[in-house]
């Protein structure tokens, strides 16, 4: 028995279907559910992205098969919600691209899980939410930004810019150096360091005005443009949403 996610869906043959299942035991498996298609099976509701729960494998040499599941949430009213489901969509895509199959997935599974409740939150900026997840996932592949002090001096006052190349915030004195370099009010400084070190379950309780999250679009957007070294499908329409 296993808890995760569902991050994909795929239709098999007649009547089966393949899934990326997000593990917290396990990493990222393909496991495939014989028969969830077939009308009346009791694995058609689990079988589908989003659902989240407690999975029983049965492991053969090759390939892991789904013979039940315990379901503790379907995010339901996510499925029902524009833009939001596009979001999500997106989330799931990004822990596929960075799941590892035999690899310690717990903290990118309770990253996921927690940035869909927040997706339900009429309260909580959808655009926040997207530079968090995507900030805060790069923290745990070990891929975050230097935030705390100057990129290239390590000044650790008066930090005005974020550079791509330098990989990090830069201070006053060197953000002239660097022919990439976006500048930053404080505030959008600390919401990057907010976002990095703050605990996981209070990663969205936060907000910040118009001018700070078009800042934080800007330095994200570009970081996960350089890291990605392919595009993820369902990016594209997000970016159509934001006009850009």
């Amino acid at each position: 028995m296993v808890t995760g996610m569902v991050l994909s869906s795929m239709p098999v043959g007649d009547y089966d279907k393949r899934l990326a299942l997000l593990t917290k035991e396990r990493g990222k498996l393909t496991v495939f559910a014989k028969g969830a298609r077939r009308p009346g099976s009791h694995l058609m509701a689990a079988a589908t992205p989003f659902v989240f729960g407690s999975f029983q494998l049965n492991e053969s040499r090759n390939s892991y098969h789904l013979q039940y599941a315990s379901v503790r949430s379907y995010f339901t009213e996510l499925a029902r919600s524009q833009p939001e489901i596009y979001y999500g969509f997106y989330f799931l895509e990004l822990a596929d691209y960075y799941g590892q199959e035999n690899n310690d997935e717990s903290k990118m599974l309770n990253l996921l899980y927690l940035t869909l409740k927040a997706l339900m939150n009429p309260k909580i900026d959808n655009r926040l939410i997207r530079r968090a997840f995507e900030l805060r996932i790069l923290t745990v592949q070990g891929e975050y930004p230097q935030v705390g002090a100057c990129a290239s001096c390590g000044e650790k006052d008066d930090l005005t810019a974020f550079s791509c190349r330098k990989h990090g915030i830069l201070c006053r004195a060197c953000a002239p150096n660097a022919p990439d370099a976006q500048g930053m009010d404080a505030s959008a400084v600390y919401a990057l360091q907010y976002i990095i070190y703050a605990p996981l379950q209070k990663l969205y309780a936060f907000a910040v005005k118009p001018r700070i999250q078009a800042q934080l679009d800007a330095a994200v957007g570009e970081l996960m443009r350089q890291t990605l070294d392919r595009k993820i499908k369902s990016q594209e329409i997000l970016d159509v949403m934001a006009g850009g």
